[in-house]
């Protein structure tokens, strides 16, 4: 078996034809269109096969230099934050509440699946939690963390069975947002307010003009945020709150977003707000294709059966929650929908890909600005403080 390695530069830009794939695919079939397939599912799926298809017919083994994805992450939080007024965030208090309530009761149920699955497949319990939360909720970096703990008990494939099922359930929320979101739009008939400026992107049959100043001011102001994000995030570290540095940059473009807005009475012009969301949109997708490029297949081999089982439980368990729990307690109307299509991605894959989903549905249907502030705030913040006290309790249970 031999490697490849693709330096940074080369991958980066794979990624960039990757993303163009996608939107070209978007722009030529109006079945991916009509069920919001998120455009960087295409292209970055297309490059995991071909790896794989190298790795299994010719013994190589293609790894690719990801460093920028983390950092265009932090620019796509820091865009969401500089896009919320206070009005928005202070509307979301009582949903962020719900949604949490409600992604902390699901945790509960997603590792009661995976427990029962391991059992009945006559793995150790535990390591269903692996196939859990951990795993579909926590993302890899959960995983890895709680690696060494399932080693010390003996477990040595725990590490394998997480990251699987991460790579399973991050191609399944990609694919299972976009149709709930579309089913409930359809079905009940909803629709969007009249504000057309999205969050991220813009609408697919809309054509957008952006001169030089929108552009740099919108970087500027993203750069100036992700700056004060560091700050941020060491005050946190200090306080002893150990969070993603996306949150910490999402809350620092809060503070300059609103700063400008309420305390200096700056209104940033259209232009500019067309700049901020097409550079956060392009962040979004790049980031996303690039993890999709990353995904090993052929880790999937060792345990495919119990794999395929488990993940088909989750997302049988995902989509019925969202339909029957989720959309009604967040208010059953159009944000409730787009708020569906995002929780697929936030107990399948991430909050790359909650976002995504979401981004997807908007921009076939219209603007959900409050949705974009609850779901990273759920995402980023609550939920991962959630699940490791309830990883805990079911460690000491079993």
């Amino acid at each position: 078996m031999q490697t490849i390695a693709i330096d940074g530069f080369v991958s980066f830009t794979l990624a960039i034809c990757l993303l163009f794939i996608g939107k070209f695919a978007t722009m030529r079939f109006e079945v991916l269109r009509r069920y919001s397939i998120p455009e960087p599912v295409i292209g970055g799926f297309i490059c995991a096969i071909s790896v794989a298809f190298f790795y299994y017919f010719f013994e190589t083994k293609v790894e690719f230099v990801l460093g920028a994805r983390d950092t265009l992450l932090l620019y796509f939080f820091a865009g969401i934050g500089l896009s919320a007024n206070i009005k928005t965030l202070l509307s979301g208090g009582k949903p962020l509440l719900i949604l949490t309530l409600l992604a902390i009761v699901y945790i509960g149920l997603q590792n009661i699946v995976g427990v029962s699955m391991a059992s009945l497949f006559g793995f150790e319990p535990l390591l269903g939690l692996m196939a859990g939360s951990i795993s579909l909720i926590g993302g890899v970096g959960t995983t890895m963390a709680w690696s060494p703990a399932f080693a010390e008990m003996g477990m040595e494939g725990a590490a394998e069975i997480g990251i699987a099922s991460n790579t399973l359930g991050l191609i399944s929320a990609c694919l299972v947002g976009g149709p709930i979101a579309n089913y409930l739009i359809k079905k009940y008939c909803l629709e969007a307010n009249a504000d057309h400026q999205l969050d991220i992107g813009v609408c697919h049959n809309e054509t957008v003009k952006l001169d030089h100043f929108g552009y740099l001011y919108a970087w500027l102001m993203l750069n100036l945020s992700l700056m004060l994000g560091y700050f941020v995030d060491m005050g946190l570290a200090s306080m002893g709150l150990q969070l993603p540095m996306f949150v910490a940059c999402l809350l620092a473009g809060i503070i300059i977003g609103n700063f400008k807005s309420v305390v200096l009475k700056q209104k940033a012009s259209k232009n500019a707000q067309l700049g901020q969301t097409l550079i956060s949109d392009v962040c979004l997708g790049m980031f996303l294709t690039m993890a999709l490029m990353g995904l090993q297949l052929w880790q999937l081999q060792s345990s495919i059966l119990f794999l395929s089982a488990v993940i088909v439980s989750q997302v049988i368990l995902s989509i019925g929650f969202t339909l029957l729990v989720v959309f009604r307690a967040m208010g059953k109307n159009y944000e409730a929908a787009v708020i569906s299509s995002g929780f697929g991605g936030i107990t399948l894959g991430s909050t790359a890909t909650a976002i995504v989903n979401m981004t997807a549905v908007t921009q076939q249907h219209g603007a959900a600005h409050k949705a974009f502030i609850i779901v990273p705030l759920v995402c980023g913040f609550f939920i991962d403080i959630a699940n490791a006290l309830i990883i805990n309790g079911f460690m000491q249970l079993l």
